[in-house]
């Protein structure tokens, strides 16, 4: 691709976001502001495709946008292989407590079904009761 630039419609449809995902990007500084081209139309370089990219990778896993940025930077200023890994090993921790705690949440879900008596009407629904705080209230 060399010195190739692309508008923004063409450097949307290379990367796989629409417009809007651009221009937010440009936002938070996790993509250089392009320049413009005489006709006022903005100027990509070649290479934001792979930084397009390697942000949705890394939103995929469960990254967020700050924690994108701050690997993005460590990238930048080409730091140790360990710092990047630190974000990763922190990402990973909070994704097991995720799973954790989606794992209780189905247990409950799952006691909840068993112990729901179906009837004709949510009058009486042990899963509303359980939800709402009518049990309390009768309390």
């Amino acid at each position: 691709m060399g010195n190739q630039t692309l508008k923004t419609g063409e450097l949307a449809a290379r990367a796989g976001v629409n417009v809007q995902t651009l221009r937010y990007y440009e936002r938070r500084g996790l993509l250089k502001e392009p320049g413009r081209r005489p006709s006022g139309y903005r100027e990509y370089p070649a290479d934001a495709v792979s930084v397009i990219r390697f942000i949705k990778r890394a939103q995929e896993l469960g990254f967020t946008l700050a924690e994108v940025e701050e690997v993005l930077l460590l990238q930048e200023r080409d730091a140790p292989c360990a710092e990047v890994r630190a974000i990763a090993e922190a990402k990973m921790l909070d994704v097991q407590s995720k799973i954790r705690h989606l794992r209780a949440m189905k247990r409950s879900l799952a006691a909840l079904v068993r112990a729901c008596v179906t009837r004709r009407s949510l009058r009486g629904c042990s899963i509303i009761e359980a939800l709402s705080d009518r049990r309390e209230e009768s309390s």
